[in-house]
């Protein structure tokens, strides 16, 4: 129980650092952000539960091919924030265009004969 509460605070603590910092400087923030914590933290909880290299890096290669269809979102988000009048409606729209993303991404995948 102590270990996922250790694992819960350390993987919330990232967020809540960088939601933080970027009310004070963004741009710090923003390299942060940048990071793949996310991915990490996730590889060194897998590690530690599993001791799985070979499963680390299969997650590893995924990961990859899935951050692809994200970095679009990134790019418009600030466009569509203007053009749609708001955060919520351009995070949806953004949400909604990374989920087709990564529709296509797998079907182009599978095309190529790549297992994930």
């Amino acid at each position: 129980m102590t270990y996922y509460l250790i694992k819960l605070f350390l993987s919330a603590g990232v967020i809540v650092t960088v939601t933080e910092i970027a009310k004070r400087n963004n741009a710090a923030a923003s390299i942060i952000h940048s990071l793949p914590l996310t991915s990490l933290l996730a590889f060194i909880w897998l590690y530690v539960e599993t001791k799985d290299s070979g499963l680390i890096g299969r997650h590893a290669f995924g990961t990859f091919w899935f951050v692809l269809p994200t970095l679009p979102m990134f790019l418009v988000m600030p466009w569509l924030i203007k053009k749609l009048g708001g955060f919520w409606p351009a995070f949806g729209v953004g949400i909604v265009g990374t989920v087709l993303l990564y529709l296509l991404t797998m079907r182009l995948l599978k095309m190529a004969g790549v297992e994930l």
